[in-house]
């Protein structure tokens, strides 16, 4: 038997878990939420990555893609259980703090706005690549003038609407994949078996770090769960459209990869930083090279317009919390969006396009990914463990905790192979945000995590309900449009007291003397007396708010 009472409080200004300020409306349908994770997918992954997969293993590189796929499955399994229980924005961020703490909910924050942020980053230069088709003279300022201006557009379209980003990436995206499935079937048929021969080319060890360097291909997936507080009945819309969008971009990776490889000679494909428009070319023609560069100006842009929406929210929510100055949680009353957030997002892509190399920032950006992913399958197995009542996903990962950790384990091994240059990024951003921790978080947030109370749960039976059950049971109630009424407030405001033996009356009313006088400010012996006089009155009744 256990002891409980009510949850931890903690003074204004420590940060405790209810939101403060605006609401984000909840204006992303599951059209919206397949659109965004879409969009997000698709881009450099698919029109860049290929030619250099195919010059380090081959035609193995269709296995490779494939795999990656399903390294995916851990981290989006884990995202959408964690981001059902709490469907709120920034949840990459939100459900990792809740279980693991707020050091790592730090890290895990700025972690998901840097890789996002860089993946727009790159996003809008290959727009600004493309500018290079009709001034090929120009030179690289030209690329950075139109990346910038790409940026810009994204930015604008970000702050005006939500709903409105919904629809227009339902519009690119749709248009995206109609290119690429002409693109597909038209080169289904000058396929060339021999182009297959011979199909592993390379050892194993090469096979997996090819797979982890496409591993980002897919990592735009998970991220449309930092708008979940913005998606409308996210229990089915974010489950199904996750699910969704993994299944279509998946058969449309593998195929696309299959029939480039199919359709050129070796020689064309190895190295080729253009293998889908050079695969476009030799299928269609002129005609084909002007569809692959429209369709790779839809993937550029699904993938900014995502990439701003998505990182974003982080410190949006992070500011809510107590992590980030207040003035980033502002939300514009007319447009309904993160405005201050949005353009702090805005103002790092700027600089990335501006002053940064791409190559050894898309590593670091992979890797950061993988550091996100394992921090998930890490809190689905904490939270699971720590039982606490206000947890309530509508979806369950699978081979829990089995299929988390060898997940975890695969992620360790790709981050080893990455390389020298992005491990030392990563571990100097690690090292600056663990400095903004101390230096600013450590001061101000005071609350427990799920991984607390596991602990607590394991090691002593005398457990304290954490603030977090209390959040999590409010979002959840919430999210199914369940309020609280009269009986629900008693309840939760009630004293509990779990009684180990029989006692009698005079202990009874000894120990809620104890418990009452701490919260009335009242003596303890004071309160005993008027409970005795009571009772050789009536029976006793016991309120949060009694007058004695």
């Amino acid at each position: 038997m256990t002891e409980e009472s009510t949850c931890d409080t903690f003074p204004a200004g420590y940060g405790d878990y209810a939101r403060s300020d605006g609401v984000l409306r909840e204006n992303i349908g599951l059209g919206g939420v397949f659109s965004i994770a879409t969009g997000a997918m698709i881009s450099s992954g698919l029109l860049v990555l290929p030619g250099l997969a195919f010059a380090r293993i081959g035609p193995a590189m269709v296995l490779a893609y494939l795999l990656a796929g399903l390294l995916n499955l851990p981290a989006m399994f884990s995202q959408i259980e964690l981001s059902t229980a709490v469907p709120e924005s920034g949840g990459s961020y939100c459900t990792i703090e809740r279980s693991l703490g707020t050091f790592p909910g730090t890290l895990a924050g700025l972690t998901s706005w840097l890789c996002i942020s860089l993946k727009a980053a790159f996003a809008c230069i290959g727009i600004g690549g493309l500018a290079l088709l009709i001034f090929p003279g120009a030179g690289d300022w030209i690329m950075k003038v139109v990346a910038m201006g790409a940026c810009l557009v994204s930015t604008a379209l970000n702050l005006t609407t939500v709903k409105g980003i919904g629809h227009l990436q339902g519009i690119l995206a749709f248009a995206l994949l109609g290119m690429l499935a002409l693109y597909i079937f038209s080169g289904a048929r000058s396929i060339s078996a021999a182009r297959y021969s011979p199909f592993f080319t390379s050892d194993w060890r090469s096979f997996l770090a090819v797979a982890g360097m496409v591993f980002v291909s897919y990592g735009g997936l998970t991220k449309v769960v930092d708008a979940a507080g913005e998606v409308r009945n996210p229990r089915r819309n974010l489950v199904l459209g996750m699910f969704l969008s993994f299944a279509v971009v998946n058969v449309f990776y593998v195929a696309t990869v299959f029939v480039t490889t199919g359709v050129l000679d070796p020689g064309s494909l190895a190295g080729s930083l253009a293998p889908l428009s050079i695969g476009a070319e030799a299928v269609m023609g002129l005609a084909g090279i002007m569809a692959m560069s429209i369709a790779a100006f839809l993937a550029y842009a699904t993938t900014a317009n995502a990439g701003i929406l998505s990182a974003s929210r982080s410190p949006l929510v992070m500011s809510q919390d107590g992590l980030f100055p207040a003035g980033l949680s502002r939300i514009s009353e007319r447009s309904g969006t993160p405005v201050a957030s949005i353009a702090l997002t805005a103002l790092f892509i700027l600089f990335t396009i501006g002053f940064l190399t791409v190559e050894d920032l898309a590593k670091t950006a992979s890797t950061m990914f993988l550091i996100s992913f394992a921090l998930a399958n890490v809190s689905v197995i904490v939270m699971r463990r720590a039982k606490i009542q206000g947890y309530r996903p509508s979806f369950r990962a699978p081979l829990c905790p089995l299929l988390n950790i060898a997940a975890i384990l695969v992620y360790a091994f790709l981050i080893a192979d990455m390389g020298r240059i992005p491990l030392l990024a990563t571990g100097g951003f690690l090292a600056a945000a663990s400095i903004w921790y101390a230096a600013y978080v450590h001061r101000r947030i005071r609350r427990e995590s799920a991984i607390v109370y596991m602990v607590r749960g394991i090691l002593s039976k005398q457990i304290k309900r954490p603030g977090l059950e209390d959040e999590l049971l409010r979002v959840s109630l919430e999210r199914q449009g369940i309020k609280d009424d009269r009986f629900d407030q008693l309840i939760r405001n009630g004293l509990i007291l779990d009684i180990e033996r029989r006692i009698d009356a005079r202990e009874l009313f000894r120990r809620l003397a104890d418990e009452l006088g701490t919260r009335l400010s009242r003596e303890s012996d004071d309160l005993y007396n008027l409970f005795l006089a009571r009772e050789m009155e009536s029976s006793t009744v016991a309120w949060l708010f009694l007058t004695l």
